[in-house]
């Protein structure tokens, strides 16, 4: 997936979480020339051949294509890049397999999109220019924390209405109750610009909070955002 992953949980259901990691890795991996998604991108691979998890993947991401008025799009910068969603998909999974396995206290961090179980875990959120500082820390029991940004990766978000970066945000955090839509939801806030903000304001109804850096330095947060204290 292009990052790292950190496991803080019972050391005996470690494994089996970084096993499932490492599969998502081989099979929607756009970097890997022999994964299942590069595969499919080629058409080497028919849609009826395809594994439950990328036709999972597949509808999702279409679904949220739809909802998101087109700015979450697989396919934004060409060909089929299902990351957006993927990391977040994983981790959810991951975390929903280690509580059934009898997990009741764990905290997975993906490259900065992190599920926690069993809290409060405190989790700080970088400040967008100032590497060594923090703009909110929040307090999570149990849900999930996607931040997607430009400060570190460069213009890696694009806007699909204009195949162009993405412009008007530096940063977009979005906490809620699942991470694999936490995710896609801060990716197409960034693609949207300024008016996502407005558009995640409208998220919040159903359970998800946002808080916003703006290019020119400007901070917005949705009143329920689980600050710590």
């Amino acid at each position: 997936m292009g990052t790292a992953v950190s496991i803080e949980a019972a050391s005996d259901l470690i494994p089996g979480v970084v096993a499932w990691l490492h599969e998502v890795d081989a099979r929607f991996s756009t970097y890997k020339e022999d994964s299942e998604v590069n595969r499919f991108q080629r058409r080497s691979l028919a849609l009826s051949d395809i594994s439950d998890d990328l036709r999972h993947v597949l509808d999702a991401c279409a679904d949220l294509w739809k909802f998101t008025g087109g700015y979450f799009d697989a396919y934004a910068a060409g060909p089929l890049d299902p990351s957006g969603y993927v990391k977040g998909w994983s981790v959810e999974v991951a975390s929903r397999r280690l509580v059934e396995a009898g997990s009741t206290r764990h905290f997975i961090n993906a490259g900065g999109d992190i599920r926690a179980v069993g809290g409060p875990w405190r989790v700080g959120i970088r400040h967008p220019w100032e590497a060594g500082q923090l703009c909110w820390v929040l307090s999570i029991t149990d849900g999930a924390v996607a931040t997607s940004g430009v400060y570190e990766r460069g213009a890696h978000v694009w806007n699909p209405r204009t195949g162009a970066p993405a412009t008007g945000l530096r940063s977009v955090t979005v906490t809620g109750p699942d991470l694999a839509v936490a995710d896609a939801y801060a990716t197409a806030a960034l693609a949207m610009g300024e008016q996502g903000i407005g558009w995640l304001a409208e998220r919040v109804t159903d359970g998800y909070e946002s808080a916003v850096v703006t290019d020119d330095g400007r901070a917005f947060t949705s009143a329920g955002l689980p600050l710590a204290e």
